[in-house]
């Protein structure tokens, strides 16, 4: 069946209008993968644009040799690593049972939660709290306060109910306890979701930037994100990283460490990526099969 001259338009404007949204997303990524490894000199005239001119790793250089980037390289995957499996354990904990028709006080609890999406405590009153609990100048502080997000909690809540409940009687009579059938029947089935909350708590964890630099205070536990908007902001950086380079008789401009230090930070979102959408994908049709 052909497609009339009306759908053929709609593909179109369709067309047009992702591929214009990729591209605003795109461009700017690729303009600072230009500056980063452009030449400085090239970079302070203000020819580059899309393609680095000038073949450079001067920035990288100096931003690894200069700033311990390092250590917030390892802060941030610390932070996000532990952080993400322990926001899945508790969310998952927190989902099963208020799916469960037999669990008394889902609805209560359930409203509960949605409550807190449209109230909160307040910054200083969740503050006191954290300081009281002796996690000032420590990640968990970071973990507490994001521990479960509601609206993730509720995400995973729904999908378990849509599990055909011919799975949970078969359990029961085969003498499937609780644990049992969550851990060999419903996490399974439950891939997709897992791993599409899995990446939104990973990138929330690795983007922290607002409670670190509330609750640490320490900065070698500063992680990268806080590390970046420090040298975007500090005009005293760039001055060590040209001294720490000035054996070279190089220049480094701002933009260019900005740059780098950026591209720095969202590579490893980036690689990881394409593995959590291939993961994703694959958890989708294993539960398509299943279902």
């Amino acid at each position: 069946m052909k497609d009339t001259w009306g759908e053929k338009l709609f593909y179109a404007f369709n067309y047009v209008l992702l591929t214009a949204a990729a591209l605003s997303c795109l461009l700017p990524l690729i303009y600072l993968i230009s500056i980063s490894l452009s030449d400085s000199q090239a970079v302070a005239s203000g020819i580059v644009s899309l393609w680095p001119v000038g073949w450079s790793l001067d920035s990288y250089r100096a931003l690894f040799v200069g700033t311990n980037i390092k250590e917030a390289f390892w802060n941030s995957i610390v932070l996000t690593g532990v952080g993400t499996a322990l926001s899945m354990l508790f969310t998952i904990a927190a989902a099963y049972p208020l799916s469960r028709n037999y669990f008394i006080g889902a609805r209560f609890f359930t409203l509960l939660i949605v409550f807190t999406m449209m109230f909160g405590g307040g910054l200083i009153p969740t503050y006191l709290v954290v300081k009281a609990l002796g996690l000032i100048n420590t990640y968990g502080a970071v973990w507490f306060t994001g521990l479960v997000s509601a609206y993730n909690m509720l995400v995973m809540m729904t999908f378990f109910k849509h599990i055909p409940a011919e799975l949970d009687e078969a359990a029961q009579m085969d003498g499937c306890g609780e644990w049992r059938y969550l851990a060999t029947i419903v996490l399974p089935l439950s891939v997709p979701v897992i791993a599409a909350l899995s990446l939104f708590y990973g990138v929330g964890y690795w983007n922290s930037f607002f409670n670190v630099l509330i609750y640490i205070n320490d900065t070698s536990k500063y992680n990268m994100a806080v590390l970046i908007q420090q040298m975007v902001q500090s005009q005293s950086l760039l001055a060590e990283l040209n001294q720490s380079s000035s054996s070279d008789q190089i220049v480094l401009t701002p933009e260019a460490i900005k740059a780098s230090g950026i591209i720095t930070m969202v590579l490893p979102m980036l690689v990881v990526y394409p593995f959590v959408q291939k993961h994703f994908v694959k958890g989708i049709m294993l539960g398509a099969i299943k279902g």
